[in-house]
């Protein structure tokens, strides 16, 4: 099955046979949606996907797609049979402390947490450093989860800035800790 996801101005119609994706059309200024229109099969191998989209400066052409299955089931089983690398939990110590430094520093020069910043940077840290040393293995691993979990704890736990926070140690992990496993490894994919 082919799918093709899209962003269209005023007007996105779409077609389908299927029960599974029902015909829409929207009128909103903005929709984002999943598009599943007529398809034909060819042969067993090819299948053509058209769906039309209204855009008013382009023609209103039905775009096909031809997707290859025994292509594209090579692709799926190359991608399944990658395995990334075991967390390294020297590797998750020394981030954790990065991780710790870097955000009691944030915390303080914005002053969104007054009096709680160490009880709120434990907390993060305390996440941060589970999820290092349980899942991270290398570019490509980082996860969102860990990041709404502070949010979620500094919150419950009545404490201020645990939005802050969160987004604080969100950008520093995405500009650095992919970068600090390459060096700490070697790696130079």
């Amino acid at each position: 099955m082919a799918l093709r996801a899209g962003v269209a101005p005023s007007t996105t119609t779409c077609h389908s046979p299927s029960p599974f994706f029902p015909s829409s059309s929207s009128s909103s200024s903005y929709v984002v949606g999943l598009c599943s229109a007529p398809f034909s099969c060819n042969r067993p191998s090819d299948i053509t996907f058209k769906c039309s989209y209204s855009y008013p400066s382009l023609s209103k052409k039905a775009q096909s797609i031809p997707l290859s299955l025994s292509s594209f089931t090579k692709q799926i089983c190359r991608a399944a049979e990658y395995k990334f690398p075991d967390p390294i939990p020297e590797f998750a110590n020394a981030e954790t402390l990065k991780f710790r430094t870097h955000l009691h520093e944030k915390l303080v020069k914005k002053d969104v947490c007054g009096d709680s910043v160490g009880e709120v940077v434990e907390i993060c840290a305390g996440i941060f450093s589970e999820f290092l040393h349980t899942h991270y293995g290398g570019p490509g691993t980082l996860l969102v989860l860990p990041f709404i979990d502070m949010a979620d704890t500094v919150n419950e736990r009545g404490l201020p800035g645990g939005p802050q926070a969160a987004r604080a140690a969100v950008k520093w992990a995405q500009n650095c800790v992919d970068k600090d496993w390459k060096e700490w490894t070697g790696d130079s994919y």
